[in-house]
């Protein structure tokens, strides 16, 4: 003979009321909570805007701008954290999770602080008056600022998941096994911490800097933007070239704007064996001092080369930088070879 199962035994009315009375009271401790933390950064950040206001740099409004959601959430888990501490059901709730949620938060705040100081810093070489001394700045601080939020994120999720039990006993078995760890750490981790010792040793060495003029596999162009892993450079018709950042340091490649002072570039004009060489250079004179372009450097023309059929001249001219040179140079050869057509027709050569 089966027996009939037992019905589930429904909770009293005084646990039911019990119950509600304590949800009730988390509930209200915690808006309460909330609100007041919510309050107090209202006032804060209004403070710190009208201090801001102010101020005759714009680098606190940056800081500011950074730091008001992170500090927001922040403070907020502040006052539950207080909350926790006079109401038993808050307390067991946050427990369980403010071991995640602390971490993270403290990870954001320290994050977006590292952001913001870069960003003020950032905006501040806008008023060097030396471009060499603004691009080197905004290269270290990039990489500085991202460096450091690498191991703030790092560290931050370690935390985060050093919270869990399960993840802290398989650290904790890694840690008594510490040389075979040691090895497979190290060995996975190889090309992270690779590119992250390139990027330090670029912002110290500074073989390029934001905005120099490469050439890296006989492609050109200008460094558009240095992360830990890649740099990324931008060529003349837009393209992005993506080159990792150890190849800086493993290989060979060319800048052109390493040193300030501008850059030198030539223009080979072939002309026929018995023309008249002045006022070749003197028309070269008085076309290079009208362009714009040229920056009063250097500015020669050089017989190069003497062949049986004709005479190269090279022509030597300066300019402030790759971009302004680009022009330069086919300006001036589209210019000498129109005057030459004008006043010196018979030494223009067949090769031009």
């Amino acid at each position: 003979m089966s027996s009939s199962p037992v019905p589930a035994k429904l909770p009293s009315a005084e646990a039911v009321i019990g119950w509600s009375e304590k949800l009730t009271w988390a509930a209200i401790h915690g808006a309460i909570a909330v609100g007041v933390a919510t309050a107090l950064h209202f006032v804060v950040f209004a403070l710190l805007r009208r201090t801001a206001r102010h101020t005759a740099s714009g680098t606190d409004d940056v800081i500011f701008a950074r730091l008001r959601m992170p500090l927001f959430w922040a403070m907020n888990a502040v006052a539950i954290s207080i909350a926790a501490e006079s109401d038993a059901l808050i307390g067991r709730v946050w427990d369980a999770v403010g071991r995640f949620i602390e971490p993270a938060l403290l990870g954001w705040v320290v994050f977006a602080l590292v952001k913001g100081f870069a960003a003020a810093l950032e905006a501040k070489t806008a008023a060097y008056d030396d471009e060499l001394t603004a691009r080197s700045r905004r290269t270290r601080i990039a990489i500085f600022s991202r460096t450091a939020g690498f191991m703030i994120v790092f560290v931050t999720v370690a935390l985060v998941l050093f919270a869990i039990p399960a993840v802290r006993s398989i650290g904790t078995t890694l840690l008594a096994s510490a040389g075979l760890a040691t090895l497979a750490v190290g060995a996975a981790a190889q090309p992270a911490l690779k590119s992250l010792i390139a990027g330090m040793q670029i912002a110290l060495t500074e073989p390029i800097r934001i905005g120099d003029f490469v050439v890296v596999d006989n492609e050109s162009g200008r460094v558009e933007d240095i992360r830990l892993s890649y740099v990324v450079i931008r060529t003349g018709d837009e393209r992005r070239v993506i080159v990792p950042t150890a190849k800086f340091l493993d290989g060979s490649f060319q800048n052109w704007t390493r040193a300030g002072g501008g850059i030198t570039g030539s223009v080979v004009l072939p002309i026929k064996p018995g023309s008249a060489i002045g006022p070749i250079r003197q028309a070269y004179a008085d076309l290079l001092a009208t362009n714009p372009d040229w920056d009063k450097r250097s500015g020669s023309l050089q017989v190069s080369e003497v062949r049986v059929g004709s005479i190269e001249l090279k022509l030597v001219m300066s300019a402030a930088g790759p971009t302004p040179l680009g022009r330069l140079r086919p300006a001036i050869r589209e210019a000498m070879i129109e005057w030459l057509r004008e006043h010196m027709p018979d030494a223009l050569c067949d090769e031009v």
